[in-house]
């Protein structure tokens, strides 16, 4: 089993990612990570979410969604290039295992 930081640091790519690919709610990462096998709760989410916009990687706009006000996520153009930097800095960190 991922240990819980481990979890928190995929969560928190992932998140990150997900973001730079376009707007993004935080049930809609919940969702897609639950499909790549994760289990991540509100619990776990919403503070790393917190912490990308304390980072300033993140943006937030509330956005209305089936009658209810969503928070809706971006990466900013810093979050943008971090993620990128992250996912070459383990692409080549990965590539070292194969």
């Amino acid at each position: 089993m991922i240990d819980r930081e481990f979890q928190r640091g995929f969560v928190k790519l992932y998140a990150l990612w997900r973001a730079s690919k376009g707007e993004v709610y935080g049930v809609q990462i919940i969702e897609e990570m639950r499909v790549l096998g994760f289990r991540v709760s509100p619990g776990t989410l919403y503070p790393v979410l917190h912490t990308l916009l304390e980072e300033k990687d993140l943006s937030v706009t509330d956005r209305i969604a089936n009658g209810k006000i969503r928070k809706c996520y971006r990466a900013t153009p810093k979050g943008r290039e971090e993620a990128e930097e992250v996912i070459e800095k383990l692409t080549k960190l990965l590539r070292k295992f194969r």
